[in-house]
């Protein structure tokens, strides 16, 4: 019995390794989005901006599809951090994509319209799913 249950948590170091580069990963994510983005989404959000929250929100989910499709297809922690960079180069690169077709997509999303902050997002997922699936080496 004793033997079985080590055996099942023989793999909790590295899920653990796994999940704490992750978090650190999204956290960076986080404040270079922001930082790269004219507005201040966390203020945004407070004040019920809408389109400001999907936006992020997006962003955040699409960079954390990419990132757990590194962490399963990662052969070491080195490969996953590198395919982790890759993640967020892709992510932020998404964002000033869209800001090259809706050169006033900041000023929408600051004026809180939805369509606008739905589309980011919606991108910004897309990049994610397509990041993740071309991680699947």
């Amino acid at each position: 019995m004793l033997e079985t249950l080590q055996s099942l948590l023989s793999g909790v170091g590295n899920f653990s390794l796994y999940f704490l580069i992750s978090l650190i990963a999204l956290v960076v994510f986080k404040f270079l989005y922001t930082f790269m983005t004219p507005y201040d989404e966390w203020a945004l959000v407070k004040e019920q901006n809408t389109a400001a929250a999907c936006a992020l929100g997006g962003a955040i989910i699409g960079f954390t599809l990419a990132i757990a499709s590194a962490a399963k297809h990662s052969i070491s922690l080195l490969d996953f951090g590198l395919w982790a960079l890759i993640a967020l180069i892709a992510q932020l690169i998404a964002f000033g994509i869209v800001r090259l077709f809706l050169p006033r997509i900041s000023e929408r999303i600051t004026s809180n319209e939805i369509a606008s902050g739905i589309l980011l997002g919606a991108v910004s997922i897309s990049i994610g799913i397509l990041n993740a699936a071309c991680m699947s080496y």
